[in-house]
C-alpha cells in the first residue's frame, strides 16, 4: 500500500526521532511529509513505532492510504516527484 505520512510534532527532539524512524519506511518529500510503499505488516509496525515516539496530547501523525488510482492522480508542482514503487526481483 502507498501511504503518505504527515506529522506535526511540537518538541524538536521528538520530531527528529519521528523523522529518523520514518526514513526506515519511506522517502521524505517535504519537511514533515513522507511517502511510504509498505505491506500491511510494515504499516502496522510503522504506526506502533510512531505511537511510541509522539506525545499524544501535543503531537499529531496522519496516515493517508492512497489506492493505485488515487496515486496516479497525484500531481507535484515545484521540485520533487512522486515516490516510485520499488521493483522487486526474486532470484
Amino acid at each position: 500500500m502507498f501511504v503518505v505520512v504527515s506529522y506535526d510534532v511540537v518538541d524538536d527532539r521528538r520530531r527528529l526521532k519521528v523523522a529518523k524512524a520514518l526514513t526506515d519506511y519511506g522517502r521524505r518529500v517535504q519537511k514533515s511529509v513522507f511517502e511510504c510503499d509498505l505491506d500491511e505488516r510494515r504499516y502496522l509496525r510503522l504506526k506502533e513505532t510512531l505511537d511510541r515516539l509522539i506525545d499524544h496530547e501535543e503531537d499529531s501523525v496522519r496516515y493517508y492510504q492512497l489506492c493505485p488510482r488515487c496515486r496516479r492522480a497525484v500531481e507535484v508542482s515545484g521540485w520533487g516527484s512522486l515516490t516510485e514503487e520499488e521493483e522487486v526481483v526474486i532470484v
